[in-house]
């Protein structure tokens, strides 16, 4: 008896430490707010209008937020341009990177050796090469096809990988020389993850409820794991052996690379329109816009372990784990 009530603080006590605060993109708030891991609200900081994709600097001192200016991505309208810049430490808004008359900015990715950001825009279509330090737009790419949505760097940072969701491409743009070569993906691709070895990228495809596997040096779709429930984002655990993503029906998913099959998913109290997986790989959140809730997944057992509630109409949408 005694053991087993020493073995249940430990894991009580290791389930504590791994927790973490987590910073939340309130998309119809117009908000970034952090929560301990507890579910309690600690802070919140107004950025622009219906924020959308939340990344970190390459030193992990700041917070890079995309001011969308609309709720939905086929949502007609101006739309908002500038990129918010958060203080993590302090938590306050340092400053915003000023876009012109580049506007609707969405899906964004980060080379850490020059801290150069890409990022997506809705307003005229395109991809924007930016310098954040300067706070300024380095250069403007055509990414031939409408409604470009999500972008990584592809390999050796040297091409900018991007889901033009309103034509059902792939982009491959490269940055050197603005050439864009397109691969057909299906129907709503969006999110997109790489390999470490830069070899391969994992795109989900969400009205075909699937996930292409692209091989990166030739450029072509070489495989799919069927889903469930349109897949959006996804991201890979640290060992590259699952593949953990939304179904943007009402669930978090997971698939074995290996076996290229989904193993399992974990119904959520309403459509997650993200996914954030931590740097160990342990926990996987999830905003619930429409629900107003956050949910948290534990990968090895794949259930959801903790549901919270955000304000009502505050939109929860991106996560990311912070100090």
């Amino acid at each position: 008896m005694h053991r087993l009530l020493l073995a249940a603080l430990a894991a009580t006590l290791a389930a504590t430490l791994a927790a973490q605060d987590i910073a939340v993109v309130e998309k119809k708030a117009g908000m970034v707010a952090f929560y301990d891991a507890t579910g309690k609200r600690t802070g919140e900081i107004k950025v622009g209008s219906h924020p959308h994709e939340l990344m970190f600097s390459p030193d992990r001192k700041f917070l890079y937020v995309s001011d969308n200016g609309m709720l939905w991505m086929t949502d007609k309208g101006e739309g908002w341009n500038t990129i918010s810049i958060i203080d993590v430490a302090a938590r306050k808004k340092a400053g915003i990177i000023d876009l012109g008359n580049y506007r609707r900015p969405h899906g964004m990715d980060l080379n850490p050796k020059t801290g150069h950001i890409i990022s997506t825009i809705e307003n005229p279509y395109g991809l924007l090469l930016i310098d954040p330090a300067a706070r300024k737009v380095i250069r403007k790419f055509d990414v031939q096809g409408a409604s470009p949505h999500m972008a990584i760097f592809g390999p050796r940072h040297e091409t900018a990988w991007v889901s033009n969701s309103g034509t059902g491409a792939l982009a491959i743009v490269t940055l050197a020389t603005g050439a864009v070569k397109l691969i057909p993906v299906g129907k709503n691709p969006q999110g997109a993850v790489m390999t470490r070895d830069q070899k391969i990228v994992y795109l989900t495809i969400s009205q075909e409820n699937r996930i292409a596997i692209i091989d990166t040096a030739k450029q072509q779709v070489i495989g799919n794991i069927p889903t469930g429930g349109a897949p959006a984002r996804l991201a890979l655990t640290p060992d590259e052996k699952m593949l953990v993503y939304n179904w943007q029906e009402d669930a978090v998913a997971f698939a074995d690379i290996a076996s290229r099959k989904e193993l399992a998913h974990a119904k959520l109290p309403g459509r997650p329109l993200s996914l954030y997986l931590s740097r160990d790989g342990k926990r996987a959140y999830l905003g619930i816009q429409d629900s107003d809730k956050i949910a948290i997944a534990d990968v090895a057992t794949r259930k959801v372990t903790k549901l919270f509630d955000t304000p009502k109409n505050h939109g929860p949408d991106t996560i990311v784990e912070v100090p």
